[in-house]
């Protein structure tokens, strides 16, 4: 791009919990983005290590970072709530403290957003291990998921997500444990907005051996919730998706992150 346009203040979520180890690389991955127009709010879950102190003296040297500490540990739906609550930008981005954005990220994106006047967007992601060093993989996506497409396919990273709530209207993540982000797409989707994909990799996902995600049969567990608790879908149409949700999930995770993870039917 030859001419970087101020597209509006883009309001970035970020929930910490013990994120000391990361939390740092993640900030300093948005505090370099050729966008500029942005605040990052953390909401930090009552951590137990030195998260809050590696967090302050950011803060020091950019006052558009903001801390949200908590008094009790709430999870990471309910902190992202808190930080959504505060948020002043008409762009919603998620970037988790463990993961990182390419430096181009938010241009890019909000370049595809206005272009196509698109109001849910998502990306393709690169793969690193706990250390940061790429494993070479990433994950492909879809050109766009409507609903029912994303019941069976749930291939959008929360740390791609870039959200227009001029647009779409408000929002807060359900609070459930370990597929909020899934329920809070689905709800955006229902309002009649699909999601749309820009197939470039503009973000890096750190495989932590502690994540909620790594704990697949609880995830799993989860995302039948979904359908039966949230969605209030038939058993057999519930069994229907969570067999779509098996299949690609079984790709996308099981088989070494191929770049076959996705597939625009």
């Amino acid at each position: 791009m030859n001419e970087l346009k101020d597209y509006g203040l883009v309001s970035i979520i970020m929930p910490s919990y013990n994120a000391s180890r990361f939390i740092t690389e993640s900030i300093k991955s948005v505090i370099v983005q050729t966008y500029q127009n942005w605040e990052l709010l953390i909401a930090d879950d009552c951590s137990k290590d030195s998260s809050v102190e590696v967090i302050k003296k950011i803060i020091d040297k950019d006052q558009r970072i903001k801390l949200f500490s908590l008094l009790k540990n709430v999870g990471a739906a309910a902190a992202r709530n808190v930080a959504i609550e505060h948020a002043n930008g008409q762009y919603i981005a998620f970037l988790d403290s463990d993961d990182v954005w390419e430096p181009e990220k938010l241009e890019r994106q909000l370049a595809f957003m206005k272009e196509n006047k698109y109001a849910f967007t998502y990306s393709e992601y690169y793969v690193m291990e706990e250390d940061g060093k790429k494993t070479g993989s990433f994950i492909r996506i879809p050109s766009s998921l409507s609903y029912r497409q994303y019941l069976r396919n749930t291939i959008i990273g929360c740390l791609t997500v870039v959200i227009d709530r001029n647009i779409v209207g408000d929002f807060r993540m359900p609070l459930i444990k370990s597929s909020h982000d899934m329920a809070l797409w689905l709800l955006i989707m229902k309002r009649g907005y699909k999601a749309y994909g820009i197939k470039e990799v503009l973000a890096g996902y750190r495989l932590v051996s502690t994540s909620n995600t790594a704990k697949k049969w609880k995830a799993a567990k989860d995302v039948w919730r979904v359908y039966r608790k949230i969605e209030h879908l038939s058993v057999l149409f519930s069994a229907f998706c969570f067999c779509g949700y098996v299949f690609n999930a079984v790709i996308k995770r099981c088989l070494l992150y191929t770049s076959d993870a996705a597939d625009d039917g």
